[in-house]
């Protein structure tokens, strides 16, 4: 379905991103929710205010907003929405990369490791957990981002990619992503990791997948993560939160898209009660002693409350945790191409490599 009023943005795929703040907005995907109002409009007495988005995350909400939606979508052809949206071309960082395949019990996970070019040596690294609901998303789909964390982070990151929902249920990809720290910690020396400076960090899904891991260590004893990194993450399953009622339509993120990857995850209301799968049910003491931790929200997404939620537990725990919330944006823009030169986007990414080099080691690199 065409949409009116975008253009797509050029460069070639190994310009460093510095050269792209003259890009235009690559051409966004038929992807999410009606408004229930629209942003910029007047608020009727008894209204809350409107929210202001930035340029881009308004041309992406505007273009949006109408079906197909992809809960109305079937997996596959989900999938290859946001495919096809991140296709568009867009300015890369350099990396050097190679692709490993991590036995598991669950089944075997194909890792994606990314360096900055040129690096050599033993690396800290980052274990990255992808976002998409998990039912979208790939090695493809956040490429341009893996890329800007290793750079900036200076590190490695090893990019899990677990097999999707409904294909594999609650808990194959965080049991996938586990058997992928555990696989840095015995062979990841081989590859140039360093397992004793090692992060764990994802985005939406991933970054509930994020706490998931940096529980799992906890408890299991035998993987340890010196930071952890949680970009909008989903906290919890039950989805009752005050800004999924005033974003339930809108924007971008809707409930029945949640609905719709929670239900593709699992069905099951004990697997969702487990804190592995909603962090946020967690106790004090289950939280107490993870390493510390950076959490970014952005202000117009149903997740937003569950996420500062999370971290205001953490903190109750004692937990060394950063919050900041990124107003006039939408969710998932640290990884859409088409927001990834807004100031939100550009903030939140240096913000988060900033975080990344501090617990790294690498800020005099």
């Amino acid at each position: 379905m065409p949409i009116k009023g975008l253009h797509k943005g050029g460069g070639s795929s190994d310009r460093p991103a510095a050269q792209a703040q003259r890009g235009a907005l690559q051409r966004p995907a038929l992807f999410m929710m009606r408004f229930s109002d629209f942003p910029g409009s007047i608020p009727m007495a008894g209204q809350t205010a409107s929210i202001v988005l930035e340029p881009e995350a308004q041309e992406l909400a505007d273009a949006t907003s109408q079906h197909p939606f992809l809960y109305e979508l079937d997996p596959t052809a989900a999938r290859k929405v946001l495919d096809d949206l991140q296709a568009a071309p867009v300015d890369k960082l350099p990396v050097d990369e190679e692709w490993v395949s991590v036995p598991a019990a669950v089944g075997d996970v194909r890792v994606r490791i990314v360096k900055p070019q040129g690096a050599t040596g033993t690396l800290p690294v980052v274990l990255y957990m992808h976002g998409g609901g998990w039912v979208l998303g790939n090695a493809g789909t956040h490429d341009r981002l893996v890329r800007e964390l290793a750079v900036g982070a200076r590190a490695a990151v090893a990019f899990v990619e677990y097999t999707p929902s409904p294909e594999a249920h609650y808990p194959v990809a965080i049991e996938q992503g586990y058997a992928t720290a555990q696989w840095i910690a015995h062979e990841g020396a081989s590859k140039g990791l360093d397992a004793q400076r090692m992060a764990v960090a994802g985005e939406s899904v991933g970054g509930n997948m994020t706490a998931a891991l940096a529980l799992m260590a906890k408890e299991r004893g035998d993987v340890t993560f010196v930071q952890q990194s949680m970009y909008y993450p989903v906290t919890d399953a039950a989805m009752n939160t005050g800004s999924y009622d005033q974003f339930a339509t809108g924007y971008y993120l809707s409930r029945k898209l949640m609905e719709w990857f929670w239900d593709a995850y699992t069905t099951d209301p004990n697997q969702r009660a487990e804190i592995t799968a909603s962090p946020n049910h967690a106790t004090i003491e289950q939280l107490s002693g993870l390493p510390p931790a950076l959490l970014i929200v952005d202000e117009a997404d149903v997740l937003r409350d569950e996420g500062e939620a999370y971290a205001a537990k953490l903190r109750a725990a004692d937990v060394p945790v950063t919050t900041v919330r990124y107003d006039g944006t939408v969710h998932d823009f640290m990884m859409l191409n088409s927001l990834s030169h807004s100031k939100a986007a550009r903030g939140a990414i240096d913000q988060a490599t900033a975080f990344l080099r501090n617990a790294l080691g690498t800020d005099q690199a």
